[in-house]
């Protein structure tokens, strides 16, 4: 494993673990508003990194997928939206398995398959591309927030934060083009 694999695993760990931040107040509210853009890295999976040799993103079986843990915590998720009455517009989705079906754990419909909030991982010959796709969909959306379950190593492509499982990275989408990252949020048992 190389070294930036290494720091991105490493980063995500202490994410799952740090307290609450004081800043969590005003990032619900901005949430609750409307307008912004947020990454969600998928729920908690089985054992592992990455997939395994010769996966297939059209079939679930050859993937790494949620583990009864990670479905627990993508309802979780759901549940402390709706508590806080986020406002939710379109929904984007990786293609792969985990983040389709924390999507539809946490939020209760299908979101759109988005080529562009692949797993990175294991594949650096698609970041640049791929995250040029991606700071092209961080737009100002209309209607609630835009919420998009992808990947860790997507996520800290385009933002350089690198969130746990279940956790949002915020962006707020800027008039002249572009963004700021707002803050993180991870929901906890």
């Amino acid at each position: 494993m190389n070294r930036r694999a290494i720091l991105v695993l490493l980063a995500g760990l202490a994410a799952v673990v740090l307290p609450a931040r004081a800043d969590d107040a005003a990032l619900w509210a901005l949430l609750r508003g409307g307008g912004q853009v947020v990454l969600v890295r998928h729920a908690v999976t089985e054992p592992g990194v990455g997939d395994p040799p010769g996966f297939r993103v059209e079939d679930c079986s050859t993937q790494r997928n949620l583990s009864e843990a990670g479905r627990r915590e993508a309802r979780r998720l759901g549940e402390a939206l709706r508590a806080r009455q986020v406002p939710v517009g379109e929904l984007l989705t990786s293609p792969w398995c985990r983040c389709r079906e924390t999507a539809r754990l946490a939020f209760g419909r299908e979101g759109r398959p988005e080529p562009a909030l692949g797993n990175l991982f294991g594949r650096r010959q698609e970041e640049a591309p791929q995250v040029a796709a991606l700071q092209r969909l961080v737009r100002s959306p209309a209607g609630g927030n835009v919420f998009m379950v992808t990947h860790g190593s997507t996520t800290f492509a385009l933002t350089g934060v690198s969130p746990g499982t279940a956790e949002m990275v915020v962006l707020t989408p800027l008039e002249a083009g572009g963004f700021r990252v707002a803050g993180r949020l991870a929901v906890m048992p």
